[in-house]
């Protein structure tokens, strides 16, 4: 089992005769993701790889007999209209590629998703991939590539950066260690599914049997996870690496959400809500597979 992509999900790309569009779409069709339909206003009935093309994600989930997932790659000023448009029309996951979507404008997608019962990813996300099973978004960056460096395995992989997703999958993997999902939950302020929301869905994931997160400073993803340890919600066990040791407040550490403000999403309190919550937290980054290692073998 995976979470979120697999190869029976339906999948469309919005903006998928732009160059990003085009390029993503390679890569996930390439890894074997159902992609459908694509949409660009203007471009009904042209093809991208064999991929028909739609004016409208309306048009799309009709030609598809519905759709589950929407890979939003359209320019950050046009993703609010976009992701609006596609959980109005009924998909209930937006993928949300771009980055310097505007804050105000991750706002009002997520008041739309609440009410609409959808979620979304991003902004600012690299993308999902189950190896083996599919791939959203830009993870692996090539399909010859992403089959090469993820092999199937029980961790699940959560981070908050994208390069980094790729890489703690991949040193995982150079250990012997396979992953169930990774998932790049994006490095904006205002975010979609959140650390601890990719947690619960992989506690209920009977495939992965231990989570790994590459966390960051800055607000209040690692702390919330570390509550849903204690309240019992997630009972796998937590390997963390938190990310931005060094960092001052008021600086930010490589993303927009990586900040520390007022003394809030320290690296410290972290550090100190995980391991007290029963987490394994690591010093440096290299350390994980190894850590890993020792945690599987106690299960």
């Amino acid at each position: 089992m995976a979470i979120i992509i697999d190869e029976t999900k339906k999948v469309i790309v919005q903006g998928i005769t732009g160059r990003e569009g085009q390029a993503r779409t390679k890569l996930m069709v390439g890894y074997g993701t159902n992609v459908v339909c694509g949409v660009t206003p203007g471009k009904a009935g042209q093809d991208v790889l064999g991929v028909p093309v739609h004016d409208s994600v309306k048009d799309a989930v009709g030609a598809a007999g519905g759709v589950d997932i929407s890979v939003v790659l359209v320019p950050a000023k046009f993703v609010k209209g976009a992701t609006i448009e596609a959980i109005e029309a009924g998909v209930k996951l937006a993928l949300i590629v771009p980055d310097r979507v505007p804050v105000w404008d991750a706002m009002e997608i997520a008041a739309c998703a609440k009410s609409n019962d959808a979620q979304f990813i991003g902004p600012n996300t690299l993308g999902v991939l189950s190896p083996d099973r599919g791939v959203i978004g830009m993870m692996g960056g090539r399909a010859e590539s992403a089959k090469a460096w993820f092999k199937p395995g029980a961790v699940g992989v959560i981070s908050r950066s994208g390069g980094m997703s790729s890489s703690t999958a991949y040193y995982l993997g150079r250990a012997g260690i396979g992953i169930s999902t990774i998932c790049h939950v994006g490095g904006d302020s205002v975010l979609g599914l959140r650390i601890p929301d990719v947690a619960l869905m992989f506690e209920d994931d009977p495939q992965t049997e231990a989570i790994v997160i590459f966390g960051e400073i800055g607000g209040s993803m690692e702390e919330d996870l570390a509550e849903l340890m204690r309240a019992g919600r997630v009972t796998k066990p937590v390997v963390a690496y938190i990310g931005g040791k060094a960092a001052k407040e008021g600086t930010r550490f490589s993303h927009a959400g990586a900040i520390i403000e007022r003394g809030r999403g320290t690296h410290a309190g972290k550090v100190k809500a995980l391991t007290g919550a029963g987490a394994t937290v690591v010093d440096g980054f290299g350390d994980l597979p190894a850590a890993t290692k020792r945690v599987l073998l106690k299960i």
